[in-house]
């Protein structure tokens, strides 16, 4: 059997989770993304995947992410988003400022300790806790990071940001509402789908999309998904240059809003369910690619760098949002979106139940994106002249 093979494992065991979320209490009171998420850390670290499973894995997640990003988006209200835009961009620009400060603080305590070029270190940080693997990408190119450093830092990156996202999926939640307060509540738009049909089109139970007629649904969201990656694919490499990538996924974010904005678009009402689908085998799959094992006790200077950059980040990203005035729910999503990427925000905002945070979120992590590497790079470079 080929690695390939294992393609059917990687797309079925997630309908296999929410089997169990819909018949077990137990699973259902902690949710399906963490599930997929913790059985993805176990697949991965227990030796069940072979080394030449790693082509497959990165394809579906880079092809799960890049048709469900609009497939969620197809269905967001931008009236919504117009009331609370502010609040997100202010907890992004807050969330930015934290791993600004707290990397540069990081350079000067390892610079202190003799760790070389920790402006190094420094910008990597900044460039991927406020964009994404893009800007990761970049900033290595362009600071000149010896591969064997930066290979490291992502792998460290991968295992932190496993455990980051399944506390943010879990108890972060209920400590962040009683801390800053859930969002306002909206009223339902005039025009809206009345709340029974609404309640099947965003919840968990996916019966009536096995049979023919759920499939050609699903089947109608997938060739809409599919035209918005072709055209952002083909945008982003005509334009993008060595930032393809990165804007490749501001763009299906981008034409996925505008998207949504089409009546005949926004009335694909499988189009939430089967694009969470997606994001469940990403999670599965992006969790099964993080390798624990890689950790060593020579490494762990490096681990740490890591590791407080995640969580000081977060707690002075908290603190801020307190002063501030910021909603719960917005600091989870923009939190998210910052540490992780605009990919993880769909996952919030689904373990809140509030999709009003889904486009500010995702927006607000494509304007990290758009920072992420300039500001990283600007950053290291100062540092650089300091030490």
């Amino acid at each position: 059997m080929t690695a390939w093979a294992l393609a059917p494992f990687f797309l079925l065991l997630p309908g296999a989770v929410l089997w169990l979320v819909q018949r077990q209490a137990w699973a259902r009171r902690i949710g399906t993304i963490v599930l997929c998420y913790a059985a993805g850390l176990l697949v991965g670290n227990l030796g069940l995947l072979p080394a030449s499973a790693a082509p497959l894995q990165k394809l579906l997640s880079e092809a799960t992410i890049a048709l469900a990003l609009p497939m969620i988006l197809f269905t967001v209200d931008m009236r919504a988003w117009s009331r609370i835009a502010g609040k997100a961009l202010l907890s992004m620009l807050l969330a930015v400022l934290s791993v600004v400060l707290v990397a540069t603080a990081l350079f000067f305590a390892y610079r202190a300790l003799g760790t070389p070029a920790a402006f190094e270190l420094a910008g990597l940080a900044i460039g991927v806790y406020s964009g994404g693997t893009p800007n990761l990408a970049a900033i290595k190119t362009a600071l000149g990071v010896p591969e064997a450093r930066y290979l490291l830092f992502n792998a460290f990156d991968t295992v932190v940001g496993a455990a980051y996202v399944l506390f943010m999926v879990s108890a972060a939640g209920p400590l962040a509402a009683r801390w800053l307060g859930r969002a306002p509540a909206t009223a339902p738009a005039p025009g809206d789908a009345p709340a029974e049909a609404s309640a099947r089109a965003y919840g968990e139970d996916y019966a009536d999309l096995l049979d023919r007629r759920g499939a050609w649904r699903v089947l109608k969201a997938l060739l809409a998904a599919a035209a918005v990656v072709g055209l952002a694919v083909a945008v982003g490499e005509a334009l993008g240059g060595v930032n393809a990538t990165a804007l490749v996924i501001a763009l299906l974010a981008t034409l996925g809003l505008l998207a949504s904005l089409l009546p005949p678009v926004r009335r694909l009402d499988a189009s939430y369910r089967a694009g969470m689908y997606l994001i469940y085998v990403f999670s599965f799959t992006v969790a099964s690619m993080a390798r624990l094992d890689a950790v060593s006790f020579s490494d762990l200077g490096l681990f740490a760098f890591v590791a407080i950059a995640v969580l000081a980040s977060l707690a002075l990203h908290l603190l801020l949002c307190r002063a501030a005035g910021v909603d719960g729910d917005t600091f989870l999503v923009t939190s998210v979106s910052a540490i992780c990427s605009p990919a993880f925000v769909p996952m919030m905002a689904r373990q809140l139940q509030d999709r009003s945070v889904l486009a500010s979120g995702i927006a607000t992590g494509v304007i990290g994106y758009a920072i992420g590497t300039q500001l990283g790079i600007g950053v290291a470079l100062l540092l650089k002249q300091l030490g």
